[in-house]
């Protein structure tokens, strides 16, 4: 009882916490979904001796590594963490907490397909009301929080260049002066000022998926279900979405961790970095702005029963495998930079000798 309410009283103080030790918590609770989702599937063996049930756990497993990179999740998670760190704050959790409540959704479905529920067959059928209401709000959140995202970074991009030049042309920056201020700071402070820790965007990563409309997230509960009717034991069964959600949350948490890390080397030393810094928030807010467009344009065009060809394309647009893309690009960016770095080191070292 003693250990319980000593790691509690850690948890909530867990912001004063150093960072490494934020870390560790992170990652062991990511390491705990592995382990769970390993006993469930050695109970699901032990009981019934499936052949099966390894291979299907290797397969949703694989599922969430692609689908912690679609472009929307990369999006959310960057974007986010560049407004923690312009806040000063150290947003170790955003892409497990976004991981987290996106697959909250999935576990649902997972577990209500084990217990035979026919409501998640109607949640997969196009065409239905329910299928169509869970998209509408899925579609609806998330276009609207990337577009207040994209806004807000793209705000902070557009100073960075300003500042860029000022420093170009041999004015001083100080760290304040990259604070995102002027009528969309002002617009958009309101709607952001629920997302004040990383915990909140739980909440986002749930409604983002609500949509049930990813190719990786059908396949998944299709794999269940058919699993379910070969004879595979519910233990097993259950496994399935748990490994899915490992998978996931270890990708976004490092995806968020690596990002973070970028953020603040760019913002905590602007005269050296404000290049970097421009460029990294520009590719943010593009990307945020990006997805938005199509997803609210998807929206459109589902709620709406449009027929015009612009909606059209863009709610049959799959942007599944384009976050490898953006992580591509954000990877190119920050060698770019560090090889950048190493060049002008000596010249640095150099100078004052001459």
């Amino acid at each position: 009882m003693t250990s319980l309410a000593e790691f509690a009283s850690m948890y909530r103080r867990r912001e004063h916490l150093p960072l490494k030790s934020r870390l560790a918590f992170m990652f062991g609770s990511v390491i705990l979904l592995h382990v769970a989702a390993v006993v469930l599937l050695l109970a699901g063996g032990a009981s019934g001796g499936e052949p099966l049930a390894l291979g299907l756990v290797l397969t949703a497993y694989t599922a969430g590594i692609k689908h912690s990179y679609d472009w929307d999740h990369i999006a959310a998670i960057d974007n986010s963490t560049r407004k923690f760190v312009a806040q000063h704050k150290d947003p170790v959790s955003v892409g497990l907490a976004f991981s987290l409540g996106h697959s909250s959704v999935v576990i649902l479905a997972g577990v209500m397909v084990v217990g035979g529920a026919a409501l998640v067959g109607q949640l997969m059928d196009e065409g239905t009301t329910a299928h169509l209401v869970m998209g509408l709000i899925g579609s609806a959140v998330s276009g609207l929080f990337l577009l207040g995202m994209g806004l807000f970074n793209g705000s902070a991009f557009l100073r960075t260049v300003q500042l860029y030049r000022v420093a170009r042309a041999g004015g001083e920056i100080a760290v304040e002066d990259l604070a995102t201020r002027g009528f969309i700071a002002r617009l958009l402070s309101k709607p952001l000022s629920k997302v004040q820790r990383p915990r909140n965007i739980y909440v986002i990563g749930f409604l983002f998926g609500l949509g049930f409309d990813t190719a990786t997230t059908i396949g998944l509960l299709v794999l269940t279900t058919a699993a379910s009717l070969a004879g595979v034991s519910a233990w097993a069964l259950l496994a399935l979405p748990l490994a899915f959600t490992a998978a996931m949350t270890l990708c976004d948490s490092g995806n968020g961790v690596v990002m973070m890390h970028m953020y603040k080397s760019a913002i905590h030393d602007p005269r050296r970095k404000l290049g970097f810094n421009a460029v990294i928030t520009g590719i943010s807010a593009f990307s945020a702005l990006f997805i938005s467009v199509i997803t609210l344009g998807g929206f459109l065009n589902e709620a709406f029963g449009l027929s015009d060809p612009i909606s059209n394309w863009l709610g049959e647009i799959d942007l599944g495998d384009a976050g490898l893309v953006l992580v591509g690009l954000f990877l190119a960016v920050w060698i770019v930079a560090v090889l950048l770095r190493r060049r002008a080191a000596p010249r640095g070292r150099a100078a004052p000798r001459t």
